[in-house]
């Protein structure tokens, strides 16, 4: 079999490469180890943001493409993609000021084009008793500003189906035992079940996400893969408790803390922990676990937050590798090409749940010079995306 596109990887970011490439009139097949959204792609935080927080380490272009994007995917996926209010209490104690949080909310709408969804608001003071049981000593003010949330597999699975319908086919469970690519494209070796299959492909592209260093050591001619490390994002999932959606400081680093009601629970997250080993054995520690537990008890005093009630999940980014801490680490997503005039392998690593149909968009553009011409049948702008 040839294919113009093979892509390793079933989690949001292949299935948008595949959506992308069928659009784009593509032959396109997905290599998928275990399950569509098996990792990663079902363990975020389930937000479709802007990323307010980028904005302190200047990731200006990032946030403004995060904000398009997610206008499009609330215009595109309404049965999955809902706005939220989320609230930002500030206290005489926080790290950020009233002032910085109302400068960063105004960028954040300057870089949306001043969409509707940007708009933003003090809660007055009256109403703060209404918000949770959230803790009032010292509360200086509480902004409120709109973001939207998601079920992340949902939305992959969605994708996938959206692509599917394009042409493009899933070998699943499939897993990737070697390939050799050359100017002239690649031949693919994977097995599915007992069988030993090949194809030949135009372009491989690896999605394989925290495991996209490994499929990168399968390929021929040798290829170095981009410095990175994998950083763990740990959430916990409790009792139904909170209405509204808050963004925390927590007290312990003064990072950002979600506490968000989800699917009639209370999802709490994220961690930065430095993960190393097998990336199948993510799991939320001991230690992460107490953090955000605190981080939830310290503004909310009278949440009952037993840990016999608690469930946790955990997913990995991959950051480029830097020294220090990951929350300033860059979130841009990393291609790696092993020709960049004419690739034939092209790593995309790392991105966001928020932004993979415009990380697609880039793909297919950067891979162009390697395919053959051909008609595109849709936009991935304008697809519907339905539950699937």
């Amino acid at each position: 079999m040839q294919y113009d596109v093979v892509v390793v990887g079933g989690g949001i970011q292949g299935v948008g490469v595949a959506q992308a490439a069928a659009a784009a009139g593509y032959s396109v097949l997905l290599l998928e180890k275990t399950a569509l959204a098996a990792a990663t792609s079902s363990a975020s935080s389930k937000l479709i943001h802007g990323g307010l927080r980028y904005l302190e380490s200047v990731q200006f272009g990032l946030v403004r493409e995060s904000l398009k994007e997610r206008a499009l995917l609330l215009e595109l996926a309404p049965e999955l993609v809902k706005r939220v209010d989320m609230h930002i209490p500030v206290y005489r104690s926080s790290s950020r000021s009233s002032g910085k949080i109302s400068i960063g909310l105004w960028l954040y709408r300057i870089l949306s084009g001043f969409d509707d969804d940007s708009e933003f608001s003090r809660v007055h003071r009256s109403q703060w008793s209404a918000l949770d049981g959230l803790r009032t000593d010292d509360l200086m003010a509480v902004f409120r500003y709109r973001e939207a949330q998601t079920d992340d597999a949902s939305l992959t699975r969605a994708v996938w189906a959206s692509a599917e319908s394009l042409g493009a086919e899933l070998a699943m469970p499939a897993d990737l035992m070697s390939a050799e690519c050359h100017p002239a494209g690649c031949e693919i070796v994977y097995r599915q079940g007992e069988k030993e299959l090949s194809v030949e492909a135009g372009v491989l592209v690896n999605c394989a996400g925290p495991w996209g260093t490994e499929v990168i050591g399968r390929v021929t001619p040798a290829l170095t893969g981009p410095e990175v490390d994998l950083v763990q994002g740990a959430h916990l999932l409790l009792p139904p408790s909170l209405k509204h959606h808050f963004y925390l400081e927590a007290p312990d680093d003064r990072r950002a803390v979600f506490a968000l009601p989800w699917n009639n629970r209370l999802l709490i997250g994220t961690t930065e922990t430095l993960h190393k080993g097998d990336p199948a054995k993510a799991a939320c520690t001991r230690e992460e676990q107490d953090y955000l537990l605190r981080t939830l008890q310290h503004y909310f005093p009278s949440l009952d937050v037993s840990t016999s009630n608690v469930e946790s999940f955990a997913g990995l980014r991959v950051l480029p590798k830097v020294e220090g801490s990951a929350f300033g680490r860059s979130r841009e997503v990393l291609f790696h090409a092993d020709n960049e005039e004419q690739p034939r392998l092209l790593s995309v690593m790392g991105g966001k749940l928020t932004t993979y149909r415009a990380t697609a968009e880039q793909v297919i553009e950067r891979l162009a010079p390697s395919l053959p011409r051909r008609r595109a049948v849709a936009s991935t702008r304008e697809l519907p995306l339905n539950p699937a």
